[in-house]
């Protein structure tokens, strides 16, 4: 006897594009797969991003939503007019090709989109703002960065505080009142993209969180990591639960168009 099918929302996540030692490798870290998978409750859909970007079309035409993920490389300055990067810092053109275009399109079509840490600088640079390289070096602002020599959890605990805003995506969500979030990017947004709101800052006044009223689907950007741990995290599984229900609805809009 055949089984039933069970039609779960597809959920893209743009990979990194490394070459580790000899052999080029696309990937995504398994937080965010699991994160997808248990916390949103679709289908994980790595989606590589070769020398020659994937069609967009193609590539909204098989997702539901899409999440921008947070990676150890940063967007290259070029992108929003920065200035050059300092040597060692770790670039991914491969993924700003793909990544870039990608959100302008989705947030275009009201594709269901979350975007995480890199993924949160990548909404900010694709709307049209600016990036601090050095975060620690500017006036006013503290390190955003874990301290060398700890563990994962270590890196992944709380470490702030941030401030939300009110009439936001993440009010509305009924986050508790000043919530602590982990902290491990040393970049951050400089100039706000046009359209973007500020749903929350930290408590030295980096931005943490965006949204973009009046947009067609679901749209947030959080520059922490919910998807670490998430189902120990009452903040991180609200977000996820919202993020899921936007594609769930999205998908089924689909369908009843075909």
């Amino acid at each position: 006897m055949a089984l039933p099918v069970v039609s779960l929302p597809v959920v893209g996540i743009p990979c990194d594009r490394r070459k580790p030692r000899d052999q080029i490798v696309h990937f995504a870290g398994e937080e965010y797969v699991l994160a997808v998978q248990g916390g949103v409750g679709a289908l994980p859909l790595l989606i590589p991003v070769p020398p020659e970007p994937l069609p967009i079309e193609s590539v909204l035409g098989t997702v539901d939503g899409l999440l921008f993920m947070g990676s150890p490389s940063n967007v290259a300055p070029s992108l929003y007019g920065g200035e050059e990067p300092r040597p060692g810092t770790m670039l991914d053109a491969a993924r700003d090709a793909t990544a870039i275009p990608l959100l302008r399109a989705a947030i275009a079509a009201g594709v269901p989109v979350l975007c995480i840490c890199r993924g949160f600088q990548e909404l900010n640079v694709a709307l049209g703002g600016t990036l601090h390289q050095h975060l620690k070096e500017v006036p006013g602002f503290h390190s955003h960065e874990p301290a060398d020599g700890l563990s994962l959890d270590d890196e992944y605990a709380p470490a702030h505080p941030i401030i939300v805003s009110d009439g936001g995506v993440l009010s509305k969500l009924g986050l508790a009142h000043n919530p602590r979030v982990n902290s491990l990017h040393g970049q951050g947004i400089d100039r706000l993209a046009p359209g973007l709101f500020v749903e929350a800052r930290a408590d030295d006044g980096v931005i943490e969180a965006v949204s973009l009223p009046g947009s067609k689907g679901f749209l947030l950007g959080v520059q922490w990591h919910p998807e670490w741990r998430f189902q120990e995290n009452p903040i991180s599984q609200a977000i996820f639960t919202a993020f899921g229900d936007a594609v769930r609805g999205h998908g089924a809009a689909q369908r009843r168009r075909l």
